[in-house]
């Protein structure tokens, strides 16, 4: 076991140091399962996975957008042409084009630049050139991490669009193929202490609602009292006859007679010395001269 271990290690590391020809240089010198063990050593190189791009769409010979309107670019030579195509062009220059496109189908006027259909396409775009590339490379953090807050801004301008205008959101999803699902209402995961909170906050509800209740009946009753009571006066007042003296028929105070007419004790006959006193009508005493 150890020679063959020996043996395949310098056929593996490749010429003896005596300066003799390799080992597999000519065919006798090599073994078959030397050789198996040589390609079995080598890295294996994977090959790359044809990934459909949205660009592909794109003829080669369109103009790049920065030419398509200048007016002499149809007299020039073809080479010229050719380099001006996206033929030659970059990947930032073919996405620029695509978007171009993107929002020309949703746009609501030519001078329409900044509507959320305009911002819907641009993120689309975006997206979609992003996944390209990490589909080549799964590791760019980075670049997962832009595409997927230009994710969370589509939606954040999809469902804006669907709350307020949800024909435009309709031909939108349409025309630029996109699918959106209606995030759910709650999607919180149930855990022991929060499903003990959530009883007892039920529970505490519940408590809240009968002490409510009692509060109305109790209210209730007290307003029920209040009107018997009043209707139980307004019988009583009723019943009482009205043929009663009322107490402004009775005599007065005024109208006994007052200390005045009464006789004062200077009406009576009084003899002082020397004088004698006549009584008046009125009742005023009159000295006699």
């Amino acid at each position: 076991m150890l020679a063959l271990r020996t043996a395949l290690g310098r056929c593996l590391a490749g010429p003896v140091r005596c300066g003799a020809a390799p080992l597999g240089a000519c065919g006798t010198a090599c073994s078959p399962f030397i050789q198996t063990a040589r390609c079995y050593a080598r890295p294996v190189r994977r090959k790359r996975k044809d990934i459909p791009s949205h660009l592909d769409d794109l003829p080669p010979t369109m103009l790049k957008k920065d030419y398509a309107s200048v007016p002499v670019i149809n007299s020039v030579d073809d080479v010229v042409r050719r380099l001006l195509s996206l033929e030659m062009a970059s990947q930032r220059e073919k996405v620029k084009i695509k978007t171009q496109q993107l929002v020309e189908k949703v746009r609501r006027s030519p001078s329409d630049n900044g509507s959320p259909e305009v911002q819907v396409a641009t993120l689309t775009a975006k997206i979609r050139t992003i996944d390209e590339h990490l589909q080549r490379y799964p590791k760019d953090k980075s670049n997962r991490r832009r595409m997927l807050m230009a994710m969370d801004q589509r939606k954040k301008i999809l469902s804006y669009l669907r709350r307020v205008r949800y024909d435009a959101f309709e031909n939108t999803c349409k025309l630029l193929g996109i699918q959106y699902t209606i995030p759910p209402a709650y999607n919180r995961k149930p855990t022991k202490r929060w499903l003990v909170k959530k009883a007892f906050c039920i529970k505490v509800f519940q408590e809240a609602q009968k002490l409510k209740a009692e509060k109305l009946k109790a209210e209730k009753l007290k307003a029920e009292k209040l009107k018997q009571k009043s209707e139980l006066k307004a019988a009583q007042s009723k019943e009482t006859p009205q043929s009663k003296e009322t107490p402004q028929s009775k005599e007065t105070p005024q109208s006994k007679e007052t200390p005045q007419s009464k006789e004062t004790p200077q009406s009576k006959d009084t003899t002082k010395q020397g004088d004698t006193c006549v009584v008046a009508r009125g009742g005023q005493p009159h000295q006699a001269l």
